[in-house]
């Protein structure tokens, strides 16, 4: 039930990346470590569904560190890289060649060794304490000048050395979620709230999360999963070992095994990490990245000659404003000509017997003219 358990939450890790992979690197240079990426990718719908896929796969994977050791987990959680190939060859629409299958191949038999290590072996010698909780701050520096170096550069190396740096700090996110899940088994859950562990656990996810996006926003995906794939096991391992007495065995059969398992696990994870698919992904963001652009250069330009249009309507508009305001004046001449010509002089109107207001009654007695009639 662990082991699915753990496979489960590798296939959720994986999903979660590509996705969140994909989105991430659309975001502009002008991004990298800056705040601003996480807020304009919590916009994505793609990045958030992939977020929940990983906090989905790490839940998982939370409760397998509790009931298995870490050094077991940690392998086991790395197999998401053959996982996240086969949801990467439908996305980049890419074939799938015998070199990642050989990859696939070498990471599970990497997988497999280390596992027959661990489980068939008898108890070796176990050493660490909770005192030596400073080789996660040497981790954690080591991480930190990884970014730092990946600052200065551009592209690939940068995605590499900043994917390097996140995988890092989620070695030691696993190492404070078994110490947490630990301090569970020994007190109430409101035990958390006066323990260092559970706040350095949030902010180890919070700054490694951080990373990851960076790391997939600097280059392709086959350029930061290496790192990241490669050096949470390493950190989680050691970690495990020097902090939580994870057994060791040392004898020379046991120790060649390990070494194997090892080495077949770091060349897994580099020949499945540079599969055509994951390269595939990157040309496909970058395609989409200039359609978008195209696509918004086209509707400046269209706004553009909107904005034209609308000012030749408006000057048009003042134009016949301007001719409508000088008409009464173009018109007043003409005006007073026709004036003159219906209005009748008032002195050939009183000669006339004409009287302003009054009609003309004819009398309705007498003769027609002047005198008596007789």
């Amino acid at each position: 039930m662990s082991y699915a358990t753990t496979l489960a939450a590798a296939v959720l890790l994986g999903i979660g990346f590509v996705l969140q992979q994909f989105a991430a690197e659309k975001e502009p240079e002008s991004r990298f470590l800056s705040l601003r990426i996480i807020t304009d990718l919590l916009r994505k719908p793609r990045w958030l569904f992939g977020i929940g896929c990983m906090i989905g796969g790490y839940g998982l994977s939370a409760w397998s560190i509790g009931h298995l050791e870490l050094t077991l987990v940690e392998p086991l959680l790395t197999t998401y890289l053959v996982f996240a190939l086969f949801l990467a060859v439908p996305m980049s629409k890419q074939s799938v060649r015998w070199a990642e299958v050989v990859g696939a191949l070498v990471l599970c038999a990497g997988v497999a060794l280390l596992s027959v290590s661990r489980s068939t072996t008898p108890i070796g010698l176990s050493f660490g304490s909770f005192s030596h909780w400073f080789v996660a701050a040497i981790i954690a520096a080591v991480a930190f000048a990884a970014v730092q170096i990946g600052h200065r550069k551009q592209g690939h190396s940068r995605a590499t050395l900043t994917g390097l740096g996140a995988g890092l700090v989620f070695g030691i996110q696993d190492a404070l979620t078994r110490q947490t899940l630990e301090i569970l088994q020994r007190h109430p859950w409101t035990h958390l709230f006066v323990v260092w562990e559970p706040y350095c656990l949030i902010g180890a996810g919070i700054v490694g999360l951080w990373l990851m996006q960076n790391a997939f926003s600097s280059g392709p995906l086959h350029s930061s999963l290496p790192t990241i794939a490669a050096g949470e096991p390493v950190a989680g391992i050691v970690l495990g070992i020097v902090v939580f007495g994870d057994r060791i065995q040392v004898t020379a059969g046991a120790l060649a095994i390990e070494a194997g398992g090892i080495a077949a696990l770091i060349a897994g994870v580099v020949m499945v990490a540079r599969s055509s698919a994951f390269g595939g992904l990157h040309e496909v963001a970058e395609a989409i990245k200039e359609q978008s652009a195209a696509a918004a250069q086209d509707l400046a330009d269209h706004a553009q000659d909107l904005a034209d249009h609308a000012q030749d309507l408006a000057d048009h508009a003042a134009g016949r404003a301007d001719h409508a305001a000088g008409l009464p004046d173009h018109l007043a001449g003409p005006a007073d000509h026709l004036a003159g010509h219906a209005a009748p002089d008032s002195r050939l109107a009183v000669s006339r017997g004409w009287r302003p207001g009054r009609a003309y009654r004819r009398p309705a007695h007498g003769p027609a003219s002047g005198g008596d009639g007789g």
